[in-house]
């Protein structure tokens, strides 16, 4: 975009405006505005803050990135405790009213956006039972709800994925050799089942974890949480962009989603031991 943060303040005089700009190296040629701006990202220096005076940036994001951080650990550990019990269940349960029953709510949770699911989770838990608060993150339940609302998509995603692969395992030849050994149902299930068809969905639930961490735009905000999220939509909608916090956010959300594919990559070694047999050869 023209300008500089500073061209939409209003009733700044143009000698005000002129300092600001040179205070902050905007009057420079945009080459050299840019090479400075990498030297200075390669050392750890990303600028100060337009919004919050004396303030840098990276204070800011390490400020707000622990609350997004803790709710997206609850999200998983409902993602894994909810999607893969309920996938497990509807596959041993297969084509019978209980497994209709989880398909069908796993489809509408697939459907329902996340802050649907929020505003009913706050009507009914704050308004109708005044079990949670409205507003706020100051001890475990006030994250639970932002949580919820941000894993029940893919806890949806991952019943039916979970049920898929659990329902393929079951029909293999090594499955019902280990029946035919005497195993316990439970050893059948867990030891050979389970973790076999665990090999399509743990990477997906480790990538859901990296962008769950990267918090909620909107999820956030509803429920008051002072996570990037909200942090994020302020540096790009205020009358004075934030230009630092919005390129050192987009620029830590780029890290996260390069981290997360190298470590889902790598994930699948340990998952399958084929996979390292066939890099040894």
């Amino acid at each position: 975009l023209p300008g500089s943060p500073f061209t939409s303040a209003r009733g700044l005089p143009d000698e005000t405006r002129a300092a600001l700009e040179a205070k902050y190296g905007l009057d420079k040629p945009l080459g050299v505005q840019y090479l400075t701006y990498l030297l200075n990202f390669v050392k750890g220096d990303f600028g100060v803050s337009y919004h919050k005076r004396g303030v840098t940036t990276r204070a800011i994001i390490e400020s707000g990135f622990p609350y997004s951080a803790k709710i997206g650990l609850l999200a998983v550990a409902f993602i894994l405790a909810f999607g893969i019990f309920f996938g497990v269940y509807a596959a041993l349960r297969h084509n019978r009213m209980s497994d209709r029953v989880s398909m069908l709510l796993a489809t509408l949770g697939t459907t329902i956006p996340s802050f649907v699911v929020a505003t009913l989770y706050l009507y009914v838990f704050n308004k109708k039972l005044g079990l949670v608060p409205s507003y706020g993150a100051e001890n475990f339940k006030d994250y639970i709800g932002p949580a919820f609302a941000i894993g029940a998509f893919s806890i949806a995603f991952i019943t039916r994925l979970t049920r898929t692969s659990m329902l393929e395992v079951l029909q293999q030849d090594y499955i019902r050799t280990a029946k035919a050994k005497g195993l316990t149902s439970f050893v059948v299930m867990t030891r050979h089942a389970l973790r076999n068809a665990m090999v399509p969905i743990f990477p997906m639930i480790l990538g859901e974890f990296i962008g769950i961490m990267s918090g909620s735009l909107i999820i956030e905000q509803i429920f008051g949480i002072p996570g990037v999220g909200p942090l994020y939509v302020a540096s790009i909608t205020a009358a004075t962009p934030d230009y630092n916090f919005f390129m050192l956010l987009s620029a830590f959300y780029t890290f996260i989603g390069l981290a997360s594919g190298i470590i889902v990559d790598i994930s699948y070694g340990f998952i399958d031991p084929r996979i390292r047999m066939g890099s040894k050869k």
